[in-house]
């Protein structure tokens, strides 16, 4: 009946919405409106252009939310259910993979000083950390509980006395061929190095920092190459 009673009152509603004039769209909503209060004595409750804007936004909503989801990263170590999980990475081809991350230790003048002269109680600084950062590295799958644990070809742990800030700066490389990467073989090299300077320096200082561990570049997998922006 309502319909009907729309149609009488107005027929000319239907051109109004089919038309191509120079009537927009908003204009044309707002003319439409005025004719509901005129037969009904008031505006509807939200008006016809706040239904459909309200339709309108919902869909831009339901397809930005698709882009979103179709261009966010997924967390590969999260299941369907929250739950954590190993990767399968079976399906993978094999690959060179490479990964080259960095950190830095500051030790303060008095303990740089004393590491430059090899004074400390517990012997060379730098060659111990060396070998516990190269050592962290093969284990880096037992000290990460959802790392693959794989076959490194080299790592490389390079320990350099920074005057300019009094610190250690520190820099590790993990290569494998494999199917997954050695990002945190490398990140896990820098770590236990960096951790390994603190233990060998902490009875001189407590005021010793760790700091700015992060990846530098990889290569090799189906990401292909990533260095960071500096």
């Amino acid at each position: 009946m309502i319909l009907r009673r729309i149609a009488v009152q107005f027929p000319h509603s239907r051109r109004l919405f089919s038309s191509h004039s120079s009537h927009d769209f908003t204009s044309t909503i707002a003319e439409f409106n005025k004719e509901m209060e005129s037969v009904f004595g008031e505006a509807p409750l939200n008006g016809f252009a706040g239904s459909v804007s309200n339709d309108s936004m919902a869909q831009e909503s339901q397809q930005t939310s698709q882009k979103i989801g179709e261009s966010t990263p997924s967390l590969t170590h999260i299941g369907r259910t929250g739950e954590a999980q190993m990767v399968d990475v079976s399906p993978k081809e094999s690959s060179k993979r490479i990964a080259i991350a960095s950190g830095k230790v500051i030790l303060g003048k008095e303990v740089f000083d004393l590491v430059l002269a090899n004074q400390l109680a517990k012997g060379d600084v730098l060659s111990v950390a060396k070998i516990a950062g190269i050592s962290g590295a093969k284990h880096t799958s037992t000290l990460i509980p959802l790392c693959h644990n794989i076959t490194l070809s080299h790592v490389r742990v390079d320990l350099t006395l920074n005057p300019k800030d009094f610190s250690v700066d520190i820099e590790g490389e993990a290569v494998s061929t494999g199917k997954t990467g050695v990002e945190m073989e490398a990140l896990t090299a820098v770590t236990v190095a960096g951790l390994t300077v603190y233990d060998m320096c902490k009875a001189a200082s407590k005021d010793i920092q760790i700091k700015d561990v992060r990846l530098e570049c990889k290569t090799g997998g189906k990401s292909g190459d990533w260095s960071r922006e500096k």
